[in-house]
């Protein structure tokens, strides 16, 4: 038997688990990517080399790298002294945008808490979810919190899972694992002691922590 002491919390054991994941994959996109940029530097035919189907393929696995690079930040466990800089921020922030129908701006600078940054990825995927067709987001650090406030010709309202954010709905459904980032900003609000607001209409969404 297992004494208690030493179990891991499940969500540590969920943050856990996403670190692994996401470590192990990027070697082998790394791999990929050394590859290609090895046989676009001269180590095949030009017109292979230089032609569009590899250019397609490079294009292909920095994509993946950088949406790893998020689930990492995102999914992944973060220390209680860890710090993001505000480049890597930036470029964190850049490389969502990159990867999506979102038009998203930065208004912060200097470092940030590892962990801060993992809640606000995890609001951007939020927003992700009210603005599938795409839309603007302004992301603001404002004294000890942020305010991410977004803006689209029209969302997707799906009240049972903004419900997760704020526990406003008794009995909620288990989300789907394509939105289960709404449970985990849920729980990561909660552990960090942090309090949560959000507001959603036919024009856009806001969340504040």
């Amino acid at each position: 038997m297992t004494d208690s002491s030493t179990r891991i919390e499940p969500l540590d054991l969920a943050l856990l688990l996403g670190s692994r994941l996401c470590h192990d994959l990027v070697s082998p996109l790394g791999a990929i990517s050394n590859g290609v940029e090895l046989m676009q530097m001269g180590g095949a035919p030009m017109a292979v080399a230089q032609g569009p189907e590899m250019q397609l393929v490079a294009d292909a696995v920095e994509a993946a790298r950088a949406r790893i690079q998020t689930f990492r930040m995102a999914f992944g466990r973060s220390g209680e002294e860890q710090r993001i800089s505000g480049p890597e921020l930036a470029r964190l922030i850049r490389d969502m945008g990159a990867q999506g129908r979102l038009k998203i701006e930065l208004d912060s600078d200097g470092d940030q808490p590892r962990r801060e940054v993992q809640m606000l990825l995890l609001a951007l995927m939020c927003l992700e979810s009210a603005m599938p067709w795409g839309g603007r987001v302004l992301v603001v650090r404002s004294g000890t919190g942020w305010r991410l406030v977004g803006e689209a010709d029209r969302t997707k309202p799906e009240p049972e899972l903004w419900s997760w954010l704020d526990g406003s709905a008794p009995d909620l459904p288990h989300p789907p694992s394509a939105k289960v980032h709404f449970a985990l900003l849920a729980e990561a609000i909660r552990a960090s002691g942090r309090s949560l607001t959000w507001e959603l209409d036919e024009r856009g969404a806001e969340i504040s922590f």
